[in-house]
């Protein structure tokens, strides 16, 4: 049985379509996969990651360092599961667990999903084999995502789908709050608030035309991307990748101190695509929210049109990142 180790840090939903992919291709029983990752993704929060709820939904083995004595436990877990190859997703969770396989001689490739080069994957690029860019092989995505089809005709009321990535983003919640009677006014909003700032939007929930969340498992957030008719989120490169496969008309707000302005690089790719409307934070309220989605309702018809054809490259990146890991494989 062939053993590949998975890792990084905000990236379980591309690692799930490579393990969809890696059990296609292998089976259940042919295949056994480990992944790496940390319990609480975000600094300063102590939020367990995705990771933790949704990889024992499909059955499998994670491991949790905790930084900065992750090397420690890096090796410590590399000795146990004895890998053939680990495969990053990048993040500073990855770089001691990349380290700790180069030390043993373990193959190590990466894949670098945002538009321009994450630094934690700069320094664990010293101990790949291969380096695999999205703008090259794309960005995986879910196959149930995968099998979402585009609109072709608004929804009466429009529904508008809120998130900040899986955890929330509080400035968008913020906006949204500000002026979430207006919205309910004209459209029927999902809103994914995240797990730090839902107690404020839970007495919303018997207001006609309102759903809130605080988590949704990347397992079923196909059917919010299915109900939708627009999308509101940050600019995430999975969110990115998954926007341009489901075709939905979006309002992108990038996180403005990523790095390298990657979120910003992103967001200019789903621009480019014909989908995205680009909203800067320093921009952003409530007033100034309401005006985009009215402006992006409006053209609505144009856009899905204008889009109709196009296809994203994404559809097939983890067939191709797979291609490349079976090679360390045989």
């Amino acid at each position: 049985m062939k053993k590949v180790l998975l890792t990084g840090g905000h990236a379980v939903t591309t690692a799930i379509s490579v393990i969809e992919e890696l059990i296609r291709r292998y089976g259940k029983e042919g295949i056994d996969i480990s992944w790496i990752g940390v319990r609480f993704p975000v600094e300063g929060k102590k939020i367990n990651g995705i990771e933790l709820k949704v990889f024992p939904e499909i059955k499998i083995k994670s491991y949790l360092i905790k930084l900065p004595v992750g090397f420690i436990r890096a090796v410590y877990f590399i000795l146990k599961i004895k890998p053939d190859i680990t495969l990053s997703f990048g993040g500073f969770a990855a770089f001691p667990v990349v380290f700790a396989s180069a030390l043993f001689g373990i193959p190590v490739l990466i894949h670098e999903q945002t538009a321009s080069l994450g630094f934690a994957n700069k320094l664990s690029s010293i101990f790949a084999k291969e380096i695999l860019l999205a703008k090259e092989v794309g960005n995986p995505v879910m196959t149930q995502i995968c099998d979402v089809q585009p609109k072709t005709v608004l929804g009466n009321p429009p529904v508008i789908f809120v998130m900040g990535g899986s955890r929330g983003s509080e400035r968008i919640n913020d906006a949204v709050f500000s002026v979430l009677p207006k919205l309910l006014d004209k459209y029927r909003v999902i809103h994914l608030t995240g797990e730090s700032d839902c107690e404020r939007f839970e007495g919303m929930g018997s207001k006609k035309n309102y759903r809130c969340f605080s988590f949704v498992s990347p397992l079923q957030i196909d059917n919010l991307y299915r109900e939708s008719d627009i999308v509101v989120s940050r600019s995430g490169a999975n969110t990115v990748a998954e926007l341009m496969v489901v075709k939905r008309p979006a309002i992108l707000i990038p996180i403005p101190w990523s790095h390298l302005n990657e979120q910003g690089e992103n967001a200019k790719l789903a621009q480019k695509f014909g989908l995205a409307r680009i909203l800067k934070q320093e921009d952003l309220s409530g007033e100034r929210l309401l005006f985009e989605i009215d402006s992006l309702i409006k053209d609505w018809s144009i856009i899905v049109s204008n889009i109709k054809s196009k296809h994203s490259g994404d559809l097939s990146a983890s067939s191709k990142v797979v291609d490349v890991l079976t090679k360390y494989l045989k």
